[in-house]
């Protein structure tokens, strides 16, 4: 039970961490600095709100987490197989926002906010590996 507590704090504390990253960034993206984050979704548009990056975040955290976690069980690459995994994870999600921001402030602004949540969750669920027994 011990070697389980350690990496699932970490790794809970790296999904919250890029959680708190995200509505920072999108704080000052959006209200601060004033950038339209508005996106094309089918054919209207739509505003990115704080809900949106809390869950998509989430979501993404919540998904990286799970898969660490699987393949800790699975291999012993797991570090290795899961930081590759999400590099590409990483560079897939920018084609998001260069696809469907309104405008280059908010492309700009979103694949920033794609940056941030993706290396907080690379470097943080990476470093949160399994425990030694």
């Amino acid at each position: 039970m011990a070697s389980t507590a350690r990496p699932t704090r970490a790794r809970a504390l790296t999904v919250a961490a890029a959680v708190v990253a995200a509505v920072l960034g999108w704080a000052l993206c959006g209200p601060v600095a004033g950038i339209d984050l508005t996106v094309t979704v089918g054919a209207g548009r739509q505003r990115v709100g704080a809900g949106a990056v809390v869950v998509a975040t989430l979501v993404v955290g919540l998904a990286g987490w799970g898969l660490r976690a699987l393949l800790d069980r699975l291999t012993a690459r797991a570090r290795t197989v899961w930081t590759v995994l999400a590099g590409i994870v990483l560079l897939l999600s920018l084609s998001g926002p260069v696809g469907s921001a309104a405008d280059g402030g908010a492309v700009a602004a979103l694949v920033g906010l794609h940056l941030l949540v993706g290396l907080v969750l690379l470097v943080g669920l990476r470093a949160a590996g399994r425990t030694p027994a």
